[in-house]
């Protein structure tokens, strides 16, 4: 990747297709060179201009509104220039090769995915949990998702961590201090009451780690998948979780031959729903091919739902697929068909702990199902998180809370090591660090803006 270079970089910043609004963006140091080649008058900063677009001939491509921000007060802290005009794919395109070829001789050329965002982090106008953000936000697949979203990139998220952080260095400042006088450190802890601001430290790091578990449930969601033998109703049951009819149902046992996948959300949290090919002993070439792709989803699932017939015992495959489902995976058995059942019979195998009994077809028991998977997933709508986390916020806060630990053991021994609690504390601080990006390494910037959008 080449986003260090200070070239000048264009693309097209709203969505392939066609649209009533398309609009290209331009960053650079200094932008006017361009602006002069292009419309030949000057443009006011911060003030909408309704100009014709020309080619290099003065011929028309289109015409439309110009946006010039100065920087450093615009998104990446450079010169930007924004061309909103129609949102066909060729006026954009002719609208894009204008750029190029209005500014070669400034080296300008394409952007590459999140270069504009990853400009912002470098010029420090977004730090690096809110430029996360703004992918976050754009890829929100709900609501509450997309409020959370905003909130990080609000700084929300930043200013929480940003606060502990500071608690942190505080703290260490005086265990420094004091590791100048080695006379004073056996009252150190009690002078200052160290240890208790240390626990009222930790105390809220562990808060702010549940409400990013939170944010991240609400941002990736659970990948489960509907697993069992042929015709007990899985694809009934994704047709019934997504109000609609996504699978093909039929009674004929095997009609599911390859993976249907169907997002849909519960109480804003993102589930995604995959109905497989049902596990049996076949010689159908199809079929098999089918079953070694369900297999493949069951090794990669967040939750497994074990479906069988709740008028049938387990049989020896249902015995044998509850063997071979992997044992690091929750997995949430459920009786489906139980409006097939004579009156008053319970389901078989139906415990109020470990299985559950439903009917796809009528809906009795789907709320409580919708409710089991969140509970699995450690959702609670008591703490939802006022912000989005990702794995690597968490993995921050858990490294973070280790080093606290280990200065609190550190505290409590009787020769009392303050140069170990204060050199915990600085490590503490440095995971902090990471998620705001204050210590944050090229291949991590690399890999997380690549994951954006070409022109964001």
């Amino acid at each position: 990747m080449t986003q260090h270079s200070s070239d000048p970089i264009v693309a097209i910043a709203t969505a392939p297709g066609r649209g009533g609004i398309g609009v290209v963006r331009v960053s650079a140091s200094n932008l006017e060179p361009l602006i002069n080649c292009l419309f030949n008058t000057a443009i006011k900063p911060r003030h909408a201009h309704y100009l014709p677009f020309n080619d290099e001939h003065g011929n028309a491509i289109d015409a439309g509104i110009v946006l010039f921000f100065k920087g450093p007060n615009s998104y990446t802290g450079e010169d930007v220039l924004e061309l909103q005009g129609h949102g066909g794919p060729a006026v954009l395109r002719r609208l894009l090769a204008r750029c190029l070829q209005a500014g070669k001789d400034l080296g300008i050329r394409h952007a590459e995915p999140g270069e504009f965002t990853h400009r912002a982090f470098l010029n420090e106008r977004l730090d690096l949990a809110q430029a996360e953000a703004v992918a976050d936000l754009i890829d929100a697949s709900s609501e509450a998702a997309a409020r959370s979203a905003m909130a990080s990139l609000s700084g929300v998220f930043s200013d929480h961590v940003n606060a502990l952080g500071d608690r942190i260095v505080r703290l260490r400042m005086l265990v420094e201090a004091t590791l100048d006088f080695p006379e004073e450190e056996i009252d150190f802890l009690e002078k200052y009451q160290a240890r208790s601001a240390l626990e009222a430290i930790r105390q809220d790091l562990q808060h702010l780690t549940q409400h990013a578990k939170q944010g991240m449930i609400l941002r990736e969601g659970l990948h489960v998948v509907l697993a069992g033998q042929p015709n007990v109703g899985k694809s009934s049951l994704l047709n019934a979780l997504a109000g609609d009819d996504i699978a093909i149902v039929t009674p004929i046992a095997g009609t599911t031959r390859d993976k249907v996948i169907q997002q849909i959300h519960i109480q804003g949290v993102p589930l995604h729903i995959v109905d497989t090919a049902g596990l049996r002993e076949t010689d159908d070439t199809v079929e098999s091919i089918g079953i070694a792709r369900t297999w493949a989803e069951i090794e990669k699932a967040n939750v497994i739902i074990h479906l069988q017939d709740a008028r049938s015992h387990q049989d020896q495959l249902d015995t044998a697929i509850t063997r071979r489902l992997p044992a690091r995976t929750p997995v949430l058995k459920v009786y489906n068909k139980i409006d097939l059942l004579p009156e008053n019979q319970p389901a078989i195998g139906v415990d109020q702990n470990l299985a559950l009994g439903i009917s796809a077809k009528t809906g009795i028991g789907l709320d409580t199902l919708r409710q089991k998977l969140l509970d699995i997933a450690g959702w609670n709508p008591g703490t939802e998180s006022p912000w989005l986390a990702r794995e690597r916020h968490l993995t921050a806060l858990q490294h973070a809370s280790e080093h606290l630990a280990l200065a609190d053991e550190h505290a409590s021994q009787n020769d009392r090591v303050l140069d170990l609690f204060a050199e915990e504390l600085r490590l503490a601080h440095e995971e902090l660090c990471l998620i705001t990006g204050q210590f944050t390494s090229d291949d991590l910037l690399g890999e997380i803006f690549s994951s954006f959008c070409i022109g964001k």
